[in-house]
């Protein structure tokens, strides 16, 4: 039997003995991170699905996961043998886990759902329950905290890396303070800080808890006159990052132990604390809702606060993409020399490169993701793995993708180019163009003040829709500064969110097309949403390109491009050309001049 079919067994004999009639798992962390500790990947170890975003059902005789269109491919390879089945979400035909456990169980008894309550966001065990109506009998969520401790006997332990602080531009006490006013608007007596990124945001402090991401797994309570840092306190106490403890001490901050906050939440009876119901996790709720707390729900001020960066933070982020830029051009250029000598390379060979060329930069602390290194089909899944062992090589036509992104003292990247290497087929050539026209198009944007990603979305896909192309994913993320390589609240994509784009605010700008089993396109930069200009009809709002790197044209069909596109295009390779040249040696600066080089006349 295949292994993590035998431990999908193993659950539900363990679901037996407790008489639960479903499990109910998330791919999250207590904190409702997006890329949780090895110690939280638990779907991973029980299906052997290695992707990002996943969250599994387990019945009596169905076995689901539940994951979006990145890894629909990714997903029918790996859980073939184990019996789970794949259920798609962000299709038009999406059944999601709390309608698909009230269809599963609409028979008017009461069901006994056990849920790991330290890694389910208090929202979605509400979803669950909410989804069985007036008319159904609502479940019975059995919150069983580490639940998987029970078959899952190597399991990792909760990582502790050694803290250290940041300057960010912005004081410490400036930003608890923006917290405490926070409060007083509402009533509260304090706010409850889960995420992440939120509290090292908060705290200005880093570490390296969790792969990729300099984040110290904490959380914060902040009141009126102090604040408590629960945390794992060995990664703070050691002699080398003892300052630390001095640092937020002189701000009135106390450190507490990690595993203290349980407690520490059930002694508050009575107090009205503010909460984000999306990242606090279900075991912290109904401690605190036991204990006579009053929960207020809503998003934290930290979220949008941390998007907009300040002055200082982006300068920081420039100065970071022109050293990720030189690595990038080094990278670019050691690939096509390597490939016109006819060297052996696999996917796995480019990246480990790549990583070679960033570490060689200053201020580098470690990719911001798992590089992404795909060459044809490969390059056809969004989130593609590069395996170690038996990677595929690169051959000398085609196109390959790489996604990959730097974490630097001073700022956090995220770039992606797709590159021939050698001759490429007319499909090929079209798809490559069609994505950099749309990429282009959002990168032109100019629009008012108050404008949502979601109303601009459109001007990257406009171009791919005209050709009945289209991608799956969204087309721009945020990004934090030296933090995740995802941060909201913004975004730009199909889905309705409402948070306007503000100047300072940093978006990754990624449209794509992906032909499974043929090749992928995509084309991605940073780009920092800044001010232009004010009229009679309002204050006017676009982008500025962070991200600084060639566009390989050898790929492109120039007839394709419009004139403002082809002037676009020239006149980013110029600023690439003259911002990045005085850090190369002199051969890499011919050969970028020549990669830069302005495309031919617009034919009219």
């Amino acid at each position: 039997m295949n292994i993590h079919a035998e431990r999908i067994a193993s659950l539900r004999a363990l679901m037996r003995s407790r008489d639960w009639d479903a499990v109910v798992l998330t791919g999250s962390d207590p904190h409702g991170s997006e890329y949780p500790a090895e110690r939280y990947k638990q779907i991973r170890w029980l299906t052997g699905f290695t992707g990002e975003a996943a969250d599994l059902v387990v019945t009596a005789d169905h076995a689901g996961l539940w994951t979006d269109t990145r890894y629909f491919i990714q997903a029918n390879v790996q859980l073939a043998g184990t019996g789970v089945e794949l259920h798609k979400t962000r299709v038009p035909e999406q059944v999601l886990i709390p309608e698909w456990l009230a269809g599963k169980f609409a028979d008017h008894e009461e069901h006994v759902i056990a849920i790991d309550g330290t890694c389910t966001p208090a929202s979605f065990a509400e979803e669950i329950t909410g989804a069985f109506g007036s008319d159904g009998v609502p479940p019975y969520i059995v919150s069983a905290p580490d639940l998987i401790n029970l078959l899952w006997t190597d399991r990792p332990g909760i990582p502790q890396t050694p803290v250290f602080t940041v300057d960010s531009g912005t004081p410490r006490s400036a930003k608890l303070e923006v917290l405490r006013a926070f409060c007083r608007e509402r009533a509260c007596d304090c706010i409850l800080l889960s995420a992440l990124d939120e509290v090292a945001w908060t705290l200005d402090v880093r570490a390296s808890d969790i792969e990729y991401n300099p984040l110290v797994i904490s959380y914060l309570l902040v009141t009126e006159d102090g604040a408590s840092w629960f945390v794992l306190r060995d990664s703070i106490e050691d002699p080398d990052t003892g300052r630390t403890i001095e640092e937020l001490a002189a701000d009135g901050i106390a450190a507490e132990r990690y595993d203290g906050i349980e407690e520490f939440l059930s002694e508050c009876g009575g107090m009205r604390i503010f909460v984000d119901e999306n990242t606090l996790n279900q075991q912290l709720r109904q401690t605190m809702e036991s204990s006579g707390v009053s929960l207020v729900f809503g998003r934290t001020p930290v979220a949008l606060a941390k998007a907009v960066k300040n002055p200082f933070e982006i300068e920081g982020m420039r100065q970071a993409h022109i050293r990720d830029g030189v690595a990038m051009e080094r990278f670019l250029h050691w690939l096509e020399k390597s490939m016109q000598a006819e060297r052996q390379i696999s996917e796995w060979d480019a990246s480990v490169k790549l990583r070679e060329f960033r570490s060689q930069a200053a201020g580098y602390q470690g990719d911001s993701f798992e590089t992404i290194s795909a060459y044809g089909p490969g390059a056809a899944l969004p989130h593609y793995v590069t395996p170690q062992t038996d990677a595929p090589l690169l051959e000398p036509h085609g196109l390959y993708l790489c996604d990959s992104g730097g974490q630097y003292l001073d700022g956090t990247t995220d770039i992606t180019r797709t590159v021939p290497l050698g001759e490429c087929t007319r499909l090929e050539r079209e798809d490559y163009t069609l994505v950099l026209k749309g990429h282009i198009d959002l990168a032109m944007a100019l629009f008012p003040e108050g404008t949502p990603g979601c109303r601009i979305d459109a001007l990257a896909r406009e171009p791919l829709w005209r050709w009945r192309r289209n991608f799956g994913h969204g087309t721009g993320h945020g990004v934090g500064w030296f933090l995740g390589v995802h941060e909201g609240p913004q975004d730009i994509r199909q889905n309705l969110n409402p948070v306007p784009l503000q100047p300072g605010m940093i978006c990754s700008d990624e449209p794509g097309i992906y032909r499974e089993g043929m090749h992928g396109v995509r084309h991605e930069n940073l780009i920092l949403c800044v001010q232009e200009g004010e009229n009679e009809f309002g204050r006017w709002l676009g982008f500025e390109p962070l991200t600084l790197c060639h566009f390989d044209t050898s790929a492109l069909l120039p007839e394709l491009l419009d004139r403002a596109e082809l002037e676009w295009l020239d006149a980013y390779h110029e600023t690439v050309y003259e911002t990045l040249s005085p850090y190369l040696d002199d051969e890499l600066a011919r050969w970028l001049q020549q990669k830069c080089r302005k495309i031919a006349t617009f034919a009219e």
